[in-house]
């Protein structure tokens, strides 16, 4: 019986790493075609915080019945770990998505993302911080290479104009990106992870109608068809999407994907996030990058790759 013991084990942690992978790669996809999805939105007159606010309302509803079912009778979960909750959709969810649109409203949508998913630096120096986890010196070559790549990313080396509110923007989106990595990889908590996910998307569709209620937001939309890839469609099928694909899928799989992985190597592989937002920002709106950019890109990428493969699992 006991040497079964490691093969039981092995076959596990091979199960679980496997199933992690595949709800972090549909978690990346998901949530890589929210900003183009949104820019379309944008150029048709709706605003950046009307479309959070359909986002998370339409997620939040998709995940009410199903949230409940997952804590089957376990409401005590949420109560015992209220705090969480709140932060995560306070942070993760609500403050990360108007972070994000806001700096897609003033720059790209793939040189946002790529700015917000310089996330894992931030990630690993809270783990050394919070748990004395210190970083290895290929984590520092790794940061080294990604802030080098920032440089031809950002234009700097042309003189460019660079939107300062959109890369402060985009700075934001990434600290709540560090924040939701590492709220997603706590489970201690008890909390399965349609649950964390449903519940934060609650909190965050709660604190939007409120704002918007009281008149602290600037809601404006529009009936306007929406153009992709030089093709219209009527506005409602974006704004599904960003609620059902880009926010309820997406924070679900990402929370299980986090759950298996940990914060370090699910924040490493949601870097596939930022080339599918790529692809579909190129092929639905035209945004190609210049050889320059792209240089940076790649640089950008493989500063963080080395940053992961310099820490442990």
């Amino acid at each position: 019986m006991t040497a079964l013991a490691p093969d039981v084990s092995t076959a596990t942690v091979s199960r679980d790493l496997r199933g992690g992978l595949v709800f972090a790669l549909a978690s990346a996809m998901s949530f890589g075609m929210s900003g183009t999805l949104a820019k379309g939105l944008f150029d048709t007159g709706w605003s950046p915080a009307a479309a959070v606010s359909a986002r998370v309302v339409i997620a939040a509803l998709a995940l009410a019945l199903p949230t409940v079912l997952s804590l089957r009778g376990r409401a005590h979960l949420l109560v015992r770990n209220a705090p969480m909750v709140l932060a995560y959709g306070a942070i993760a969810v609500l403050g990360c998505q108007i972070a994000y649109f806001q700096a897609v409203d003033h720059m790209q949508v793939g040189l946002a993302l790529l700015i917000e998913y310089t996330a894992p630096i931030p990630v690993i120096g809270w783990l050394w911080l919070r748990h004395r986890e210190r970083p290895s010196r290929a984590t520092v070559v790794g940061g080294l290479i990604a802030l080098v790549g920032l440089v031809p990313l950002l234009n700097l080396f042309s003189g460019g104009a660079v939107s300062l509110i959109g890369l402060g923007w985009a700075l934001v989106a990434m600290a709540c990106v560090a924040v939701y990595f590492v709220l997603s990889a706590d489970d201690e908590s008890g909390l399965p992870p349609l649950a964390l996910a449903g519940s934060g998307l609650a909190v965050a569709a709660v604190v939007v109608v409120l704002a918007d209620a009281f008149g602290l937001t600037q809601l404006h939309a529009s009936t306007s068809r929406v153009t992709y890839g030089g093709h219209a469609v009527a506005w409602w099928i974006p704004v599904v999407l960003l609620g059902l694909v880009a926010a309820a899928v997406a924070y679900v799989t990402g929370v299980a994907a986090t759950r298996r992985l940990g914060s370090r190597l699910a924040s490493f592989v949601a870097i596939f996030e930022v080339l599918t937002a790529m692809v579909f920002a190129a092929v639905l709106l035209g945004e190609v990058p210049s050889p320059l950019q792209i240089g940076g890109a790649v640089l950008v990428l493989a500063g963080i790759v080395v940053v992961k493969l310099g820490e442990p699992a």
